[in-house]
């Protein structure tokens, strides 16, 4: 690959084409900050140039800057490792520069991409490209001076806290792109266009007490939906600096202010989960053996229930062709019905357009038998978790698909190699393990056996992507990566209660660090059948950890079924937020009675910080033996799924690292101490034992000796 440059053409009319070269996005690394700076000086400088024109190579603009830098500062420790030529050194530059500039912007023009394009005098876009300011997905500020005054102060909020726009002077076709630029530029030489200094402008400022108020607005929400993320509110204080104080002021507060952010754990793990999400793409064995996807173009789902719905929606909204099975008619219109009400539903939120909608809802068929199972590349089974109906499927399917057909499993915990037992097509079977609902939920879980082949797996990692998921490829074990890791969480939870802690501090102290749902309005959401059914595959699997609470017995038995009839831990009314259900409180002190765990028989003392760390260091616990086990290919594999699939705060940078934030000898210690106290749920595994006492990163890779059963 070329090495990172930037270019510059002078054309007979007098207008330097400066053109970054960097693909795939052309960031922002340090050569091309650098390269801009000196072909802006030279550009200047030279009396054969009139105005100058910014694009990007390759039909992007830019993708900002280069968060490589980021890593290295967070794995040093050192923010001085920062560069010394800034991109805001070079949009100062751009904006005071002496001959007009134009940026051609194309593709995307993201975080520092488009603090450039905001420091030209003039912005042409080609129709469809993108625009934002995603620096505060990585823990620090976007450029905060100048899109106010491009655009206004709550526009520039809205859009830096959550991205909508308008701040392109012409948008011209891509082919038009550069002559339109080129002559814009030369208008605005010969003043027949403004010549505009954004940081100069405070037109669309607005007074001092609009602005304050509101600047105070988006404070209370920025508090609201981001609690646990400083960058936001400093993100409107530099803002506010730079509106009482002028923009210069307001600049040096932004260097200041990125500086001390870059290298507060919320970008450290912001920016850890970025390049984990990345690394997941990379199997070994699978990617890196010189295989090509095979094109899937027809699937069949078996099962019309909420989570075969979910799958075929997120299918059929890409372009992929899906037969819906059913075992007769009144459910296959029910799964049919849910299917259209899924696309409806994006229709009105505004993220698909009626003609794509349509187009998507062409692409299903709903079917009776397998008649239709000829010509399929892929069928997913998502029907109750139940093993001998599941084999009894496979064994159907392996005769009604052509022989290349993957046979895939939507189960979240049944053993694969118990699903296909009855095959003979071991090699095909694979885990497609969706999260609940399938066509909103980022994460697809992909489970191989030891006879899955990479090509399957391939395909079905191809397919995730099609479908807009990030596919984890995980080991093949009861609840395999996800579930398996976090079926401590529910059980510390419930054993809290039975210790005498109250269920709605416990699910208030979780929301508090950061998860949308505590444990408890989690139970409630899936069901209390569901969570009885699961409890027990892990209670077989694991039986010298589990914690047996009978706390959903006990309201199954009371007629609860959590949301699904109303009636849970919660009371749900449409239009309101659930709200704790006094009248479950005997039903909790007969758990406790029924437990009989309280200590003298009286409950608990404990803190928020404690409530959080014995309900979430179980879950590290049985992370290290995922690990131990070689369940995913890398610690930070789980730390993506963590965050995807269980929607553990991506701030904290997932389970992993979180854990090693924390400090394994602090984990370790803490449930030794409990375990003493309440029993073996807490006792710690050999690998967190071995890590903590030897100082060793929970995250650090796992040696193929110390592996206990290698899959993979």
């Amino acid at each position: 690959m070329a090495a990172p440059r930037v270019t510059m053409e002078v054309g007979n009319d007098g207008v330097a084409i400066i053109t970054l070269i960097n693909p795939p996005v052309n960031a922002l690394a340090i050569p091309i900050v650098a390269g801009l700076k000196d072909k802006f000086e030279e550009a200047t400088s030279r009396d054969d140039v009139k105005a100058i024109v910014l694009t990007g190579n390759g039909g992007r603009f830019s993708g900002g800057f280069d968060i490589n830098v980021f890593q290295k500062v967070h794995g040093a420790g050192d923010v001085s490792l920062m560069p010394d030529v800034s991109v805001e050194l070079v949009v100062n530059l751009i904006e005071d520069c002496k001959k007009p500039i134009v940026a051609a912007v194309e593709g995307l023009a993201l975080g520092g991409g488009l603090e450039l394009a905001m420091g030209c005098h003039a912005r042409i876009a080609a129709p469809k490209t993108q625009l934002g300011l995603p620096e505060l997905t990585l823990g620090v500020i976007p450029g905060t001076q100048r899109l106010p005054r491009l655009v206004g102060l709550s526009k520039a909020i809205e859009m830096m806290l959550g991205w909508k726009l308008g701040l392109i002077d012409a948008v011209v076709t891509s082919e038009e792109l550069l002559k339109v630029s080129r002559l814009w530029a030369l208008d605005i030489a010969a003043r027949r266009k403004p010549w505009i200094r954004s940081l100069h402008r405070t037109d669309k400022l607005g007074s001092l007490s609009e602005a304050r108020e509101v600047l105070k607005l988006a404070r209370l929400q920025a508090k609201k939906t981001a609690p646990n993320m400083p960058q936001h509110q400093a993100c409107l204080d530099v803002i506010e600096e730079g509106i009482v104080h002028g923009g210069y002021s307001g600049v040096l507060k932004e260097a200041k202010v990125f500086k001390e952010l870059v290298m507060l754990d919320t970008s450290r793990g912001l920016v850890h989960v970025f390049f984990a999400q990345r690394a997941t793409s990379k199997v070994p064995n699978v990617t890196d053996i010189g295989l090509k996807p095979r094109g899937v173009r027809k699937v069949a789902v078996i099962g019309g229930g909420l989570m075969g719905s979910g799958i075929a929606t997120a299918h059929i909204l890409n372009n992929i062709y899906v037969v819906l099975k059913e075992v007769n008619s009144e459910y296959l219109l029910k799964g049919i019905k849910t299917i259209e009400a899924n696309v409806r539903g994006l229709v009105t939120r505004g993220k698909l357009t009626q003609d794509k909608a349509n187009n998507a809802l062409k692409m299903l068929k709903g079917v009776l038998d397998y008649s239709e199972f000829k010509d399929v590349d892929m069928v997913i089974e998502a029907v109750i978790e139940s093993v001998p109906l599941k084999q009894k499927i496979f064994s159907e399917l392996e005769k009604a698909c052509p022989p290349h057909c993957i046979l895939a499993t939507n189960t979240s915990t049944i053993d694969l190699n118990i699903v296909g037992e009855k095959t003979s097509s071991q090699d095909r079977i694979i885990g497609a393990h969706f999260f609940s609902p399938a066509h909103v939920m980022p994460l697809l879980e992909i489970v191989r056996t030891e006879r899955t082949s990479a090509q399957v797996i391939l395909d079905l990692m191809t397919v995730g992507k099609i479908i807009k998921k990030v596919p984890v490829v995980v080991g093949n074990c009861t609840g395999f990566a996800v579930n398996r890791a976090f079926f401590p969480y529910s059980q510390s939870a419930r054993l809290l209660v039975s210790l005498g802690v109250d269920v709605f501090r416990i699910d208030s102290a979780i929301r508090s660090f950061g998860l949308p749902i505590g444990p408890f309005q989690l139970l409630d959401l899936a069901g209390y059948g569901v969570a009885a059914a699961t409890s027990k595959e892990f209670d077989k699997a694991f039986p010298d950890r589990s914690f047996q609470s009978p706390l959903v017995d006990l309201l199954l038995k009371s007629g609860r079924n959590g949301k699904a009839n109303g009636k849970g831990l919660y009371t749900y009314e449409k239009g309101s937020k659930p709200k704790p259900d006094p009248s479950v409180l005997p039903i909790i002190e007969e758990c406790r009675r029924l437990s009989n765990i309280m200590p003298g028989g009286k409950p608990i003392s404990v803190t928020e910080k404690e409530i959080v760390e014995m309900i979430l260091f179980p879950v590290v616990n049985e992370s290290c033996r995922v690990l131990e086990e070689g369940i995913v290919v890398r610690a930070s594999d789980l730390d993506v799924a963590s965050v995807l699939g269980m929607s553990f705060p991506s701030y904290r940078g997932g389970i992993v690292f979180w854990a090693d934030a924390v400090g394994a000898n602090y984990v370790y210690t803490s449930l030794k101490k409990w375990s003493q106290l309440y029993g073996n749920f807490f006792k710690p595994s050999r690998f967190l034992e071995e890590r903590a006492t030897k100082g060793i990163p929970l995250s650090a890779p796992v040696s193929s000796s110390s592996t206990s059963r290698a899959r993979l």
